[in-house]
């Protein structure tokens, strides 16, 4: 029972379960808002296509068989969106003139580059340090406990006999008590739900990196409004806009760049 629970990891596998409902659902809000605003077309109906294939991918339904790898040899951010997104369609406005710069300019570019930065070097490898080492833990609880428990169940059963009597009972003893503490701070402790949890945060901010670079490295007419994105990055961080400009402003600075966070949600 120890291996196939240390096996499945059911903490583990009930967070990524609730990442998959949660996202699942957002997904859903996005295609209800695009269908009540009206006009969707085939390139809308293939994106979140995409969207869907790429997030039943990323957490599969099917738990046993094709459940995602408990110990992976390296740590890396979970990845839930489509691997190639194609460049955004220029829209078609009419009735009004639209600023060639789409509300953005030099500077606001390169507080987004600056924001990009902080994302890489502070939250995103943070979480994976931390994730990487909870996976380290995790490994050695799940081969532990079933061992220890193991050697109690043999010793457990010399227990009387004359040659062995003092040493089986020691050993019933410690390696039952052992396993006990291992096999409860394991499970008890939710370490592969921790594991896990910090797998998803550090996709989080992957995704966000992905989604200005994408943006920077459009033509600035077919880019999502400046104004907008910004208070969109803004409040995907937990800041206000000016927060937002002052960490830019810091992480430009030699030496503050490692001084702070970029996100204040978690």
């Amino acid at each position: 029972m120890l291996l196939i629970m240390n096996k499945i990891q059911p903490s583990q596998l009930t967070e990524e379960q609730r990442n998959a409902s949660r996202l699942f659902n957002q997904l859903h809000e996005e295609i209800h808002t695009m269908v009540c605003i009206g006009n969707p077309t085939m390139h809308d109906v293939k994106k979140a296509m995409e969207k869907v294939l790429a997030l039943d991918k990323a957490y599969p339904l099917p738990l046993l068989g094709v459940m995602l790898e408990k110990f992976p040899k390296t740590v890396e951010p979970a990845v839930w969106w489509p691997p190639h997104q194609e460049k955004r369609q220029a829209k078609a406005h009419s009735g009004r003139k639209i600023n060639n710069r789409n509300g953005w300019d030099a500077k606001l570019e390169e507080e987004m580059r600056e924001i990009v930065g902080v994302l890489k070097r502070k939250d995103e490898e943070d979480y994976l340090r931390l994730g990487e080492k909870f996976l380290k833990l995790n490994k050695v609880l799940a081969i532990s406990g079933p061992l220890l428990t193991g050697l109690a169940a043999i010793g457990s059963a010399f227990v009387g006999s004359p040659s062995h009597g003092s040493w089986a009972v020691v050993l019933g003893v410690v390696g039952g008590a052992l396993s006990t503490v291992v096999n409860a701070f394991e499970h008890g402790g939710q370490v592969g739900m921790v594991f896990e949890m910090y797998r998803s945060n550090a996709g989080f901010f992957k995704l966000m990196e992905e989604s200005i670079e994408s943006n920077l490295e459009e033509e600035v007419e077919r880019r999502e409004n400046g104004e907008i994105f910004d208070m969109k990055v803004a409040l995907q961080l937990g800041r206000s806009l000016s927060e937002l400009k002052d960490l830019a402003t810091s992480s430009s600075i030699k030496g503050e760049a490692m001084q702070e966070f970029a996100s204040k949600l978690f």
